[in-house]
């Protein structure tokens, strides 16, 4: 018996370990048909993702297919060569990667979500506008915020708040609008560079182990001079009057302060498990998440209408007891659309990495061009195309840099979008936030001297990092 139980396990050990060498035999398809199909696919889904604006195509539909017929083409050419594994092994790996930003970024959007729900956003758009401040002052005051918020709040969240506040006093003043818009959108950018939490791309960054937590900081003084370069500039074209508004007082709902500790114990909870036990940073959002579940329990539990004594009349008196709170509900609010553009993202890109593209443009870039140049070309892409699919490119190329380097092309993935409207999400959110009045031309007038910053920021940088490099 124990000599057939020996035989097993050998039998069993070979068979893993032909498999392994197996799933390591990889086939260069660069200049193969299925190669080209992959990149017109690819292409032809992302000029989907770009026309989202005009065709109200959601972005992840087109993206979501594109990693499967490319997937698939792969699969059969390795099929036809008879290697079993190595297609199965690497897509295994890149729904690993997005399963752990995918978990990350769904509590760091349910926390959003509950504080939203609790009215702490619209109670802080309610205060801005009842302080009487003029339109220059606004400016600078939601431009301000808007750099501080992003990065713990993420750009996209952080623009569209600060973007109604632009709207609700500058109704009268679409100039005003316009122009705070752009600020909005390259200080939402700016700020959420130098945070992990504070765009997809940082975290990106982070997750993979590349860049220490708090060496993201470095980032700060050039992404503040990413920010102001152009909005001294704008402030010129700014009325300097005083807008006339009115808007009642807002109350945040019971338990919003306790939710807003939460989520910095969240950030602090991942921060740790990633620092101190080198678990993913995903490990520690998610206990982070069960921290708001147990809050939300509590609410649940002491909420009014299950209260003996209970009437409607005191109910409305107490704001937030009307509507028992339910995090299922705040999970059910996430931006899946984004969530699952990003997994079509990856699936893609690391499609092509499986071909060969990306190690091919990676020789191209950072070792004919220069990693300086080659990152700073990663920002100027990244207002043409999306920072995701381009950072993520480059984290799959992972090309042998300083610690500098890969904060620079952090910095520029981050805030090379702001040039161009539909280059961020900020951008986008705002579009439609503003519609008619913030528009791509809008922006565009403003791109010269967005680039002024971009090239300064970079320039900072390399000055104050230069330890780094």
């Amino acid at each position: 018996m124990r000599y057939l139980l020996m035989l097993m396990a050998l039998i069993f050990t070979a068979t893993d370990v032909w498999a392994t060498e197996t799933a390591h035999q990889t086939l260069s398809l660069i200049d193969h048909n299925i190669g080209y199909y992959a990149i017109a696919v690819f292409v032809v889904a992302y000029l989907l993702v770009m026309a989202e604006e005009f065709t109200h195509l959601r972005k992840s539909k087109p993206v979501i297919i594109a990693a499967g017929v490319i997937w698939s083409m792969i699969a059969f050419v390795y099929a036809q060569h008879e290697i079993t594994g190595a297609a199965e092994s690497a897509v295994r790996h890149n729904i690993l990667e997005f399963a752990e930003l995918m978990l990350f970024l769904l509590v760091a959007m349910t926390y959003i979500n509950a504080m939203e729900e609790r009215l702490v956003f619209e109670s802080l758009r309610a205060w801005l506008t009842r302080k009487g401040f003029s339109y220059r002052q606004l400016f600078w005051i939601t431009g301000f915020l808007a750099f501080v918020l992003s990065p713990i709040a993420d750009n996209l969240t952080t623009a569209l708040l600060m973007g109604a506040v632009v709207m609700a006093v500058g109704r009268d003043s679409p100039r005003f609008v316009a122009i705070g818009c752009v600020n909005i959108v390259v200080a939402a950018n700016a700020g959420g560079a130098f945070s992990p939490f504070g765009d997809i791309t940082t975290l990106m960054v982070w997750q993979k182990g590349i860049v220490d937590f708090w060496t993201f900081f470095h980032l700060v003084i050039p992404s503040i001079v990413n920010f102001l370069v152009p909005a001294a500039v704008m402030h010129f074209a700014i009325p300097d009057v005083k807008p006339d508004v009115e808007a009642e007082a807002i109350t945040m709902k019971r338990g919003a302060w306790i939710i807003m500790a939460l989520f910095l114990c969240t950030i602090a909870t991942a921060v740790s498990f990633h620092n101190f036990l080198h678990m993913p940073p995903m490990v520690g959002m998610m206990t982070g998440l069960g921290y708001l579940q147990i809050f939300g329990f509590y609410l649940r539990k002491t909420h009014h209408k299950e209260q003996p004594g209970y009437s409607e009349e005191k109910a409305n008196e107490m704001v937030g007891d009307v509507t028992a709170f339910e995090i299922f509900r705040q999970i059910s609010r996430a931006e899946w659309d984004t969530l699952l553009f990003f997994y079509g993202v990856v699936l893609c890109v690391g499609g092509l990495g499986f071909i060969g593209y990306l190690e091919l443009v990676s020789s191209i870039m950072y070792i004919d061009m220069g990693p300086t140049f080659a990152n700073t070309m990663v920002g100027i892409l990244s207002a043409i195309v999306d920072n995701i699919p381009v950072m993520f490119a480059v984290l799959t190329m992972n090309p042998e840099m300083s610690t500098g380097q890969w904060l620079l092309v952090t910095l520029t993935a981050g805030v090379g979008g702001s040039m161009l409207s539909i280059g961020s999400a900020a951008g986008v959110a705002l579009m439609g936030q503003a519609r008619g009045v913030y528009t791509f031309f809008n922006h565009l007038k403003w791109t010269p001297v967005i680039a002024l910053g971009y090239g300064a920021s970079i320039v900072v940088h390399m000055w104050v990092n230069a330890s780094h490099f």
